[in-house]
């Protein structure tokens, strides 16, 4: 796989193909990162090895994160990261209703 700079994000973002996502989107995606499996998220870096075998690892999400990034995307409401990162975005998964406990007697 072709080597990309540390400033573009190699994931599997988009139906499990490569997709490249650019530093200025980071905050975005990170603010919107509860929409997504985290698998989706994590950093995907192949490498020849000396044997001429490809070889694939995964950073998982959010590990990979700086934290100037996770500093801005604290700072970016859920408006705003879906305005920058557009409609393809999957919508918000419904929060989860707690069983509540029985009052006792």
């Amino acid at each position: 796989m072709k080597t990309y700079s540390e400033e573009v994000l190699v994931c599997r973002l988009i139906d499990g193909k490569i997709t490249l996502v650019r530093r200025r989107l980071w905050p975005s995606l990170v603010r919107l990162a509860h929409r997504f499996p985290a698998e989706q998220l994590a950093r995907v870096r192949e490498e020849h090895t000396p044997s001429g075998r490809h070889a694939t690892h995964e950073i998982p999400f959010p590990h990979w994160v700086p934290e100037d990034v996770v500093a801005q995307a604290d700072h970016t409401s859920e408006e705003e990261a879906l305005a920058v990162l557009g409609p393809w975005v999957p919508p918000s998964k419904p929060a989860i209703e707690r069983p509540r406990r029985r009052a006792t007697r």
